[in-house]
């Protein structure tokens, strides 16, 4: 394949994994199997990444990044921690963009705010959140599953965090904004939608520094330290950019997702209604995302040269752990729209895996499950809605950008 026909026309022939020598041009450089962005996969993102981990599970895109697509090499890559460096980013990014002892000492930090006890006492609080935003929906009437989900985390971020109401808006603009920078792959308009969280980030913590701060999460974070010192400004920018600026957006994802899923498997809706455990509805949860994973990739660097499925990758290379592609893996998962949360669990990889596992998982699916148990509660069914079409998020997103429903 040629950067100019990306994944449109894949068969046995097309791709340059399995050990054969990649193709170049003229000039000598690896050609391109495939482009990321590409009409394939904005059209049908998962049969594309399922054709490529079919016939091209080491991919060499056309900005020179390796992007896996098995789970065997997702899984390898992602626990190497010698061979792939996750520091990627020119900008701070703590805890996940750090390698080594300097990654676990800001791990450290960070966990403290995710423990089952921090959980405990947090979670009455999500799902007064959840139920008085679905007592305020229509019902029967129509929603957007992704607006709901991005208004959803907006509050029950700031109820966790302890900002202040009155930022809601302005947060939800945010997370918009971001969507659309991310999609236009525009730098300077990505610079300016993270600098403006910035300025919203700082000024809450300009709030925080005398005594007569609020007793909330964002003021003990303030006033934490690393390795016995006070964490920086830009540390504590960085964490609450973490928390937040991706996690606004990615719960909006993963509402869109589920909800989706229901809507299109009355069955399991059904089932749900009846009351399960958390526990179980944890693990379904964490199967539907599997199935239609909206976390798509995360990047590494490899540190030294490295062969990868056949394919040479060289020190400095970037490669992608493309979670979307892993999680639909046949050889792991058999029919990956098979839907076995218990046999599945173990190789679920929706929050990664290993030392670089989304700190924030604990707090995720707790707001996940309110939500739903939310949902479920106030309706007696939630359907596809027959006069909207679903769209799919684009690249590098996954999940979908607008995922109409009917709740009855």
């Amino acid at each position: 394949m040629s950067e100019h026909t990306p994944s449109d026309e894949l068969s046995a022939d097309d791709h340059l994994g399995g050990g054969r020598a990649p193709r170049t041009d003229t000039a000598g450089r690896t050609r391109a199997d495939w482009n990321p962005r590409g009409p394939r996969v904005r059209r049908d993102p998962l049969a594309a990444y399922d054709a490529l981990r079919a016939h091209c599970p080491v991919a060499h895109g056309p900005d020179g990044a390796w992007t896996l697509f098995s789970h065997a090499d997702v899984m390898a890559t992602a626990l190497d921690h010698t061979t792939f460096s996750n520091a990627v980013s020119r900008h701070l990014q703590v805890p996940n963009g750090m390698d080594g002892a300097e990654h676990s000492a800001y791990r450290a930090v960070v966990d403290r705010y995710f423990t089952p006890e921090r959980m405990r006492d947090v979670e009455p609080v999500v799902r007064r959140v959840a139920t008085d935003l679905v007592a305020s929906l229509d019902v029967p009437g129509r929603i957007d599953a992704v607006a709901v989900g991005a208004r959803f985390a907006v509050r029950a971020q700031s109820a966790w965090l302890g900002w202040p109401a009155d930022l809601e808006e302005e947060l939800l603009a945010w997370v918009e904004e971001n969507r659309l920078a991310t999609r236009s792959r525009d730098r300077s308009r990505t610079a300016a939608v993270a600098q403006h969280f910035t300025a919203i980030i700082t000024s809450l913590i300009a709030a925080r520094r005398g005594d007569d701060a609020p007793a909330d999460v964002t003021t003990e974070l303030v006033r934490d330290s690393v390795d016995g010192r006070p964490l920086s400004d830009e540390e504590i920018v960085s964490i609450l950019r973490n928390w937040t600026g991706g996690d606004l957006g990615s719960m909006a994802l993963c509402a869109g997702v589920v909800l989706t899923y229901l809507a299109d498997h009355p069955d399991l809706q059904t089932h749900l209604r009846a009351g399960v455990p958390d526990r179980e509805l944890d693990r379904a949860l964490d199967e539907m995302l599997r199935i239609d994973d909206p976390f798509v990739s995360n990047r590494r660097i490899a540190t030294q040269p490295v062969t990868i499925g056949g394919r040479q990758v060289a020190a400095g290379d970037q490669v992608l752990v493309h979670w979307t592609g892993a999680n639909r893996d046949p050889r792991i998962f058999g029919d990956p729209d098979a839907f076995e949360p218990d046999a599945h669990a173990p190789y679920n990889l929706v929050w990664g895996i290993g030392k670089h596992v989304c700190p924030g998982r604990p707090l995720a699916t707790l707001e996940l499950r309110a939500l739903t148990r939310a949902v479920l509660a106030a309706t007696t069914a939630v359907r596809s809605d027959p006069d909207r079409p679903r769209e799919r998020e684009r690249p590098p997103a996954g999940g979908f950008a607008s995922a109409p429903l009917v709740l009855l």
